[in-house]
């Protein structure tokens, strides 16, 4: 990893900390960050020639593994047609129509860049719908860098041990009723003092932020009836879970209908798009329909759109889901067999292929009883799994994924990799 090193030393004299983006510095599993050159398949290829078997997959948007031929000659297509416009296009429509197609909720779709422009945005207009200042979130789940959700965030910023970030005005903090993720009797006490006071209760459905945490059974479903029964609006933010667990969303699964939905990563096909969007009455609160003032210059992005398009047509026709779920649980038993027979303490949490190995022996359930896991052990871990060639995410608190590209052959020698970093 010698020209990784040479980079990131170049890098940390005109980027911030090297990186655009904290987790990418390495700074929760210790040494030098490695920087990629190129990816194919279920495979990352560094600057220095190594290989490695991604398990990170730019945090969850390719499902389908890197350079998918398809995705690529779409977004080829579109880019000899130009790169951008600041107009609108028949794409942006005809990707809205099949959001809305397998997410029913999404009666008015708006495209933008980033997931955290989606939330942001889709708060906005429930704060308007509502005429509601409070926003109820749950420990550890990450929203994005939204300023007022910046409160006990998870993800990135539960690894750099950040509670609130600086530069965040306690006044807009104080905006945000932060509480347990899972604990249905702490959401009952919140509407009980503040109920005429919350706009909207936003969470990610499957934790994916302080690690993949399972929602335990009826919480979802109780979210939905406090929030109906308080006239406040519930906010899905399916950024990771969109398209993830199933063709449509956690929602999806769990046969629960919020008022509005954020989207993101996998709707791009690997290139910058998200979306929000919801019922009706509420997104038409939104310019040039109504008062709430929402805009962006590479909002639908031709280039991503069509990227988008390709990836959702794949994953309607292939319908890899399956497939995906029975390699994940291979490569997940064989971890769990390995971990075992080295006397490792571990938990396994997943869902779809999605999952999270945390390095303890207790239950966990929520952003507290995570924070328990040994980060130390998971930065040996990952560290041993990187000279094997395996690429894990970088940090404790983070989901990792699979793709139909994922091979057998790809989960023997995870698994094998795995066993070797247990037992040292």
């Amino acid at each position: 990893m010698n020209r990784s090193r040479s980079i990131f030393k170049r890098a940390c004299r005109v980027l911030v900390g090297g990186v655009n983006s904290p987790v990418r510095a390495f700074k929760s599993v210790g040494g030098s960050p490695v920087f990629m050159r190129g990816g194919a398949g279920a495979y990352l290829k560094d600057v220095d020639g190594r290989r490695y078997i991604d398990y990170c997959l730019s945090w969850g948007p390719l499902i389908l593994g890197h350079a998918r031929r398809e995705i690529m000659a779409a977004a080829e297509r579109a880019l000899r047609r130009g790169s951008t416009f600041g107009a609108a296009t028949e794409a942006e429509m005809l990707l809205a129509e099949r959001l809305k197609s397998a997410l029913p909720s999404m009666e008015l779709v708006r495209l933008t860049s980033s997931g955290t422009e989606a939330v942001m945005s889709a708060m906005r207009v429930a704060r308007a719908f509502t005429r509601r200042k409070l926003v109820v979130k749950f420990s550890g789940c990450y929203h994005g860098h939204v300023d007022s959700l910046l409160v006990q965030a998870g993800s990135g910023a539960t690894t750099l041990g950040i509670a609130d970030s600086a530069g965040v005005p306690a006044a807009w903090a104080n905006t945000t009723i932060t509480l347990p993720y899972n604990d249905s009797e702490a959401v009952r006490r919140a509407f009980q003092k503040w109920g005429s006071r919350i706009a909207a209760v936003i969470v990610e459905p499957v934790a994916g932020n302080m690690g993949v945490v399972l929602p335990q059974n009826g919480f979802l479903r109780f979210l939905r009836k406090i929030t109906t029964r308080h006239k406040a609006l519930l906010i899905f933010d399916e950024v990771i879970t969109g398209f993830r667990l199933c063709y449509g969303g956690a929602q999806t699964l769990f046969k629960i209908k919020p008022d509005l939905s954020c989207l993101g990563k996998i709707i791009g096909g690997g290139l910058p798009l998200a979306a929000y969007g919801g019922r009706r009455q509420i997104m038409e609160m939104i310019a040039p329909l109504g008062p709430v003032y929402q805009a962006g210059t590479l909002s639908g992005n031709p280039v991503a759109v069509a990227a988008g398009l390709e990836c959702l047509r794949l994953l309607k026709e292939e319908n890899p889901y399956p497939q995906l779920a029975r390699s994940t649980e291979e490569l997940l038993q064989g971890i769990s067999f390995q971990a075992e027979r080295a006397a490792t303490p571990l938990r396994i949490h997943s869902l779809g292929s999605m999952f999270t190995l945390f390095f303890c022996a207790a239950p966990i359930s929520d952003y507290q009883s995570a924070k328990r896991a040994d980060t130390k052990a998971y930065a040996k871990f990952f560290q041993a799994l990187l000279k094997a060639g395996v690429y894990f995410p970088p940090a404790q608190f983070e989901a990792a994924f699979l793709s139909s590209a994922h091979t057998g052959r790809d989960i023997k020698k995870t698994i094998k990799a795995a066993g070797k970093a247990f037992r040292a």
